[in-house]
């Protein structure tokens, strides 16, 4: 399997990065956002298909980033957190690609498919 990745990434010219052997904590921001992502969205829904799954995983990415709030960012949703330290503005903050309405789901029935947000 890994071979078939490297030779993905040289045929797409992807730069494969390695951690340091020994060096665990240098990946450990990917790995903290994988657990969160398995736990809270790959492990709680069976999906028919792979559209479904994409389809989901797009609301639940809008969610992560705008409605949830993040223990890591003082309990703020990221929105919040840039804007009460001033590196995004209220004026800037729609140019913001993660902080944009979902055009292709409609947001309003996010908290239907994802009730735990709902309890924040």
């Amino acid at each position: 399997m890994a071979e078939k990745l490297k030779d993905w990434c040289n045929k797409n010219e992807v730069a494969l990065h390695y951690i340091q052997p020994g060096k665990p904590t240098q990946n450990s921001l990917v790995e903290r956002f994988n657990r969160t992502f398995r736990t809270e969205f790959l492990d709680v829904y069976l999906f028919e298909n792979i559209s479904q799954m994409r389809h989901y995983s797009e609301i639940w990415m809008w969610m992560y980033n705008n409605e949830r709030p993040h223990k890591s960012l003082q309990y703020l949703t990221p929105r919040d957190f840039l804007l009460k330290y001033g590196k995004l503005t209220q004026t800037k903050a729609n140019e913001f690609p993660t902080f944009q309405q979902n055009f292709h789901n409609d947001n309003n029935k996010l908290f239907d498919l994802f009730p735990i947000y709902g309890t924040v």
